[in-house]
């Protein structure tokens, strides 16, 4: 039998919730964050967190509002963040975007954008425990198409650990408002942390299975969650066993009945069989399948969407760093190079070329992709922690240093995530 969750006071749960419907350089208004964050925060409150609510916020007001919630957070304490509105990816990275935002390229996400790993960051550096974030962000918005030719969804997050986070939809996946008042996935979650003792995870594995089922599989959250205790959004009996989900869990974890049964895979996985040549379900079960480490799983869905969408930059590059951490740094070169070929000065495969040329031995050559992509993102961490590992090893010690110690403060799992690569 599961323990019981611990319980939180109300002084020690916080939860800052935004709903962003007004944005300027969209043709109408979104119809769902507000009545989705209000419902949100009430059923919070009644659950007993001290909760900041915010709507159509600037860029400024975000930052108030979170500073509200990092000046309120103990050690110990239960943060949480609820996000609905548009969200973009860049430079491997999920940015919140407030509605003030003025966005003709990817520099200028990270310049106005709010960047969900940060958050979470400052949260875990302030001590709080728990930290769960929510964001229904996931919906073609009017920048990307400025600066992409694609919608690219949102980015899985390297989170502290202690960390429950859930998408509204699949990686790399959008989905568009259905015109109504409130949002299928909201609809979902208050039905599940309403549920006395249920645990976090499971109530959030239990919303994503609703949406699932709700929208015919054509809409599919992702969860990654690394929490080291339970938590129960209302506490109370158990009412089962705790549904554990690691955020990066080794192959040995995840191979099998686990990541077959896993809802996301299940779904994607109906949709294969219903139509092979479906290269957007492939692509997206490879993303999955790597982001739970079946890295030779992801690497046959990226091998066969490719086939079917032989320009897909993006699997080119996933298949690139599934490579590189398998060990096939041939294979991996090949496909950077290819990424690169149809997308020149592409941020993505610029650093994970960088990685496997790190790994290889090839430093002068990983010191030039870390290089380019610093110019284009001067704070890509992965390529700046990357460029202080070859200047370390290529002599320059001291500025090897600086690089690292650099990363470091922007992203304390750094060394984790190159550790993943095979590099430390």
């Amino acid at each position: 039998m599961s323990p019981a969750a611990p319980s939180f006071a109300a002084s020690d749960r916080y939860a800052l919730v935004i709903g962003n419907a007004k944005y300027p350089d969209a043709d109408t208004p979104l119809k769902e964050p507000i009545n989705d964050a209000r419902d949100v925060a009430n059923e919070l409150k009644r659950e007993g967190f001290d909760v900041d609510v915010g709507n159509n916020l600037t860029g400024a007001a975000t930052r108030r509002a979170l500073d509200w919630l990092y000046n309120n957070i103990k050690p110990g304490s239960m943060a949480l963040v609820f996000f609905s509105g548009f969200g973009v990816q860049a430079a491997r990275q999920t940015y919140m975007i407030p509605v003030d935002a003025h966005i003709w390229t990817e520099q200028d996400v990270r310049r106005d954008g709010v960047s969900l790993e940060s958050v979470l960051g400052e949260l875990n550096r302030r001590g709080a425990g728990v930290k769960i974030a929510l964001i229904d962000a996931s919906r073609r918005n009017p920048y990307e198409r400025r600066f992409r030719s694609f919608s690219a969804g949102l980015a899985p997050v390297i989170a502290p650990n202690g960390t429950l986070l859930m998408y509204s939809t699949a990686l790399s996946s959008v989905v568009s408002d259905d015109g109504g008042d409130h949002g299928l996935f909201v609809q979902e979650l208050l039905k599940q942390i309403r549920t006395p003792g249920l645990m976090a995870e499971e109530a959030l594995n239990r919303t994503g299975a609703g949406v699932i089922r709700a929208s015919n599989s054509q809409q599919v959250p992702w969860i990654s969650s690394s929490l080291a205790e339970d938590f129960a959004f209302v506490p109370g009996p158990p009412t089962g066993p705790r549904a554990d989900i690691a955020s990066q869990p080794s192959p040995a974890a995840t191979l099998g009945s686990s990541i077959a049964d896993d809802p996301t895979v299940r779904s994607l996985t109906e949709r294969i069989n219903s139509n092979p040549s479906d290269a957007s379900a492939l692509y997206r079960r490879g993303q999955v399948y790597a982001g739970r480490g079946a890295y030779s799983l992801a690497i046959n869905d990226f091998t066969d969407s490719l086939r079917l969408d032989p320009k897909n930059v993006e699997a080119y590059n996933n298949r690139c760093s599934a490579r590189t951490i398998t060990g096939d740094l041939q294979g991996a070169l090949s496909d950077c190079n290819e990424a690169l070929q149809l997308r020149p000065n592409f941020v993505d495969a610029l650093d994970s070329r960088g990685v496997l040329n790190l790994k290889s031995g090839q430093i002068k050559n990983a010191i030039t992709d870390f290089d380019a992509a610093l110019k284009i993102n001067p704070r890509l961490t992965s390529s700046l922690y990357g460029r202080g590992l070859a200047r370390q090893r290529d002599g320059a010690v001291a500025e090897g240093n600086v690089d690292i110690s650099n990363a470091k403060a922007m992203d304390p799992n750094i060394v984790k995530e190159f550790a993943s690569y095979g590099v430390h």
